[in-house]
């Protein structure tokens, strides 16, 4: 079966999802015994090296791009160290349950960013379905009713810097690898890690922390590729509704590895998500097989 454009992005978004999920799980279960921010220098290290070595092998690094995008690159790292600073500093200081439920307005935020900036389609049906998910999101999350404060300001901030992050990747050029995107943003990164580790504090590393961390790395590896790859196929605004696929992965990991298990209105809310993102992956089917009947194609 020939996958259009956006059948491929929605596939690459699901796959950065659970990466992601599984790098946060591992995240999660060591930063319970080591210090965050030197997790994330080790990590970031590991992802590096492991980057760098794929980029070699594949002969698809460069160092040195063009002018034009090398300034796009270094917009996007800073943007994606600007997203995880805000991002946990923000989770030091107010409830996850809100500060997931601010973090999820990304989908609808890309989508209307891609809009603006580049113009992509986005009617009326996507719309509806991209709110709709929202809702379910929200009752998944069902956030309190705290005051809106700095720490939901620079939540915000997180939210607008990964936009900026995902949006710039799309105006790369064409020729340059996804991988030397993705080397560049774990460099910064895990510099980023390195100098507030040297303020936090530093441990020795154990076993089972050593194993933590190099799993959480090469989930790392695939979602740093992934997330720029999904930014360059299709149209953004049918692909970043699949970012809710965190939250289903979240709810099955969360199952397995520590034993939580969602409640009624979370499973309510994931059925929303759920049938959302297959309501847009049914239009976009619909779609291809109007093209191809017009073109005299099979659509299969």
């Amino acid at each position: 079966m020939n996958l259009s454009d956006n059948m491929r992005g929605a596939l690459l978004m699901n796959l950065a999802m659970l990466v992601f999920t599984l790098n946060d799980t591992c995240m999660k279960a060591v930063t319970q015994t080591m210090p965050l921010f030197q997790a994330i220098t080790l990590r970031g290290a590991i992802a590096t090296a492991g980057l760098v070595v794929i980029a070699c092998v594949t002969r698809q690094f460069r160092l040195w791009p063009g002018p034009r995008d090398a300034k796009i690159i270094a917009i996007r790292s800073v943007a994606e160290v600007a997203g995880t600073v805000l991002f946990l500093v923000a989770l030091m200081h107010m409830p996850l349950a809100n500060l997931s439920a601010i973090m999820q307005s990304l989908p609808l935020a890309v989508a209307l960013g891609a809009a603006v900036a580049f113009g992509d389609p986005l009617g009326w049906r996507r719309m509806t379905a991209i709110g709709i998910g929202f809702v379910g999101v929200l009752i998944i999350i069902r956030p309190g009713t705290e005051g809106f404060d700095v720490w939901s300001m620079m939540a915000l901030g997180s939210v607008l810097a990964v936009v900026v992050r995902d949006l710039a990747a799309r105006s790369l050029s064409p020729g340059i690898p996804s991988l030397t995107v993705a080397v560049w943003a774990s460099i910064s990164v895990t510099v980023m890690g390195a100098a507030v580790a040297l303020v936090e504090g530093w441990q020795p590393v154990t076993m089972v922390e050593a194993i933590w961390l190099g799993v959480a790395a090469v989930n790392l590896i695939v979602g740093y590729q992934t997330v720029v790859m999904v930014m360059r196929v299709g149209d953004i605004g049918f692909v970043a509704p699949f970012r809710y696929m965190s939250l289903i992965w979240a709810l099955i990991l969360g199952w397995m590895i520590f034993g939580s298990f969602p409640d009624r209105l979370t499973l309510l809310g994931s059925g929303i998500v759920v049938a959302t993102g297959l309501f847009t992956i049914w239009g976009e089917r619909q779609k291809s097989r109007r093209s191809s009947a017009v073109a005299g194609l099979p659509d299969h």
